[in-house]
């Protein structure tokens, strides 16, 4: 009886060992969606064929649309393939370095929180291809890679950029969850410093700061309209978005039953964060022939961008000013 008790207990025991790779398939997808990243890295440094899993671009895909999904753009994915390519060649997939990208990224801070505990002598490969979504995703945390996005209210809502959202270089700090934005040279300031994530976005359209946006919806503007605007101080500065709104002719009471500022080839667009009696209150275009206007007095106006997504709207109205800006 004893000796039957003891072959029982080990075959229980040999029973309840099972390997986290015996699992159905479907369950070890599912405990891996559910990792974080912290514990996608650690899980990768357990054995190859868990690395070659956690390493899925499809698992760093969901990752990176929830973390940076809305402050990076194509224009970041386009850098991010330069800065790859001007590192290692073309081979971006399989070229091996004396030090593993993998193992590089992770040693560096502030990676602690991440860094699986690789053995001296282990025998997993920690050579991540440098072209896969985890890399980027990495870089994107590390701070090394600077990619373009857009900045609201630049240098902290001075009056002077109230309502405008200027392209930039930027960089995370994981410490203290903030970015660091290095602007044009022509401009008032080249840098600024603890940005958060509500200041940030991607750019919505492929224009680069310095080129003019050709606009599409000059035809389709009228009264209420929410509109952003290209704005440049002179012909050596980046364009900046400004937000405004499409108003009435100065014949024109408002009255819709009345109104008929949509037929007419002049648009007046306010910006109603100025004083009624400031000269950038108001300004005019032509619906038929806009392209850059103005003068080294007042700034050059350039491309305009309809707003119809409300969510846009609301979000530039939340840094709406406490009070009129006097300029």
């Amino acid at each position: 009886m004893t000796f039957c008790s003891r072959l029982v207990e080990n075959v229980e025991e040999k029973e309840l060992m099972i390997s986290l790779l015996d699992l159905p398939e479907l369950t070890l997808e599912c405990i891996f969606e559910r990792l974080s990243p912290a514990g996608l890295c650690s899980m990768a440094g357990v054995c190859s064929s868990l690395r070659e899993r956690c390493i899925s671009d499809r698992l760093w895909e969901s990752h990176l649309k929830q973390k940076w999904g809305k402050v990076i753009g194509d224009r970041a994915y386009r850098e991010w393939q330069c800065h790859v390519a001007s590192r290692n060649g073309s081979n971006l997939a399989y070229r091996k370095t004396k030090k593993g990208l993998f193992e590089s990224l992770l040693s560096a801070q502030p990676f602690s929180w991440i860094r699986p505990k690789i053995e001296k002598n282990s025998k997993v490969r920690t050579n991540l291809p440098v072209d896969s979504v985890m890399a980027w995703y990495l870089s994107l945390e590390s701070g090394k890679f600077w990619f373009p996005a857009q900045v609201y209210n630049r240098e902290n809502g001075h009056i002077g950029f109230m309502l405008s959202c200027y392209d930039a270089q930027l960089s995370y700090d994981s410490r203290t969850d903030t970015f660091q934005a290095r602007y044009s040279p022509h401009g008032r300031r080249t840098a600024e410093e603890n940005i958060g994530w509500d200041r940030l976005r991607a750019p919505p359209i492929d224009t680069p700061p310095f080129m003019l946006h050709a606009s599409d919806c000059l035809h389709d503007l009228k009264p209420g309209d929410h509109i952003e605007i290209q704005w440049r101080r002179n012909k050596e500065c980046p364009y900046g978005w400004w937000y405004g709104l499409v108003g009435h002719l100065e014949p024109c009471d408002g009255n819709e039953n009345h109104c008929r500022c949509y037929y007419s080839d002049t648009i007046v667009l306010e910006f109603n964060q100025y004083n009624p009696g400031s000269r950038w209150r108001r300004t005019t275009i032509n619906r038929k022939d806009h392209r850059e206007e103005g003068n080294e007095a007042n700034g050059f106006y350039g491309g305009i961008r309809k707003l119809y997504n409300d969510e846009e709207v609301v979000r530039w109205r939340r840094f709406w000013p406490n009070q009129a800006l006097e300029q």
